[in-house]
């Protein structure tokens, strides 16, 4: 079974709170094509650090942005993309790990199917 399957049919604990991946919504962004379900909120961790599922509808993307004060982890766990950091174009595919570090423009653009990623924030994005 992808390890997509395994985490969206999983759980997230969290001290005070257990939560049914499954059973989250997912929230549109306002990328076009692009969608978030909040794991871990900063809330549960002193904002701290958040954990979110994005998925990335085929051929769309997450426009060039930035994070101010916050480092990003991607990790991905379906389909295939394109990322941009800084000047490097990263092959977005299962098993790759993206560090992604404070106030650094970047951007990700999924391929020809949906593309599904972790994304995790310290500080917390929210």
């Amino acid at each position: 079974m992808e390890f997509f399957n395994v985490l969206n049919n999983g759980k997230a604990f969290c001290i005070g709170e257990e939560v049914n991946i499954n059973d989250l919504k997912w929230n549109k962004t306002t990328s076009e094509g692009v969608y978030i379900k909040h794991l871990v909120e900063g809330r549960l961790t002193d904002n701290k650090l958040s954990c979110h599922l994005v998925k990335i509808g085929a051929g769309c993307e997450i426009s060039t942005h930035i994070h101010e004060g916050k480092l990003e982890l991607h990790e991905i766990l379906k389909g295939e993309g394109i990322g941009f950091l800084e000047n490097k174009n990263i092959k977005y595919i299962p098993g790759v790990s993206v560090v992604i570090p404070p106030d650094i423009q970047h951007r990700v653009i999924a391929g020809e199917e949906d593309l599904y990623l972790l994304a995790k924030f310290t500080p917390a994005l929210l």
